[in-house]
Formats: structure tokens, sequence, C-alpha cells
């Protein structure tokens, strides 16, 4: 199994959001990542924003150095 991340600072957002989260497997991942969008931005959990925030998922870990923005 692959640990996977996703990366907040890779997209920008009012706060400047700093937060990446890891997981040993994707419904883990998916679950907290869904928990963050839903209290931190304010997003509504439907499957658009758990497929949306399925595609953005990475492989390994999340670099120490803020990624560039996409």
């Amino acid at each position: 199994m692959t640990r996977k991340y996703i990366d907040c600072r890779e997209y920008p957002s009012e706060m400047n959001c700093s937060v990446a989260l890891a997981a040993d497997s994707e419904g883990e991942l998916l679950e907290a990542a869904v928990q963050h969008a839903t209290t931190v931005h304010k997003h509504t959990d439907t499957p658009e924003l758990r497929t949306q925030l399925k595609s953005l998922f990475h492989e390994g870990t999340p670099p120490v150095e803020a990624p560039r923005r996409a």
C-alpha cells in the first residue's frame, strides 16, 4: 500500500491554508480531507466534493517546502 496525501498549499485560498494531510489508505485520507474542507473552507460534503478531492490525491508524502500553486 502506498501512502497518499493532499496538500492545500497547492491551491490558492483567501486564508493561504498551509495544511497537508497524509494517510496510508485512500478512504482514511478522503474522510480527513472532507472534514478539513467542510470545517475550515466551509464546503458542503457532496459526492462532487469527494470526487474532486480524490482527484487531488498524490502518492507519497507531502513535501516540506510549499509546492507551487496551480
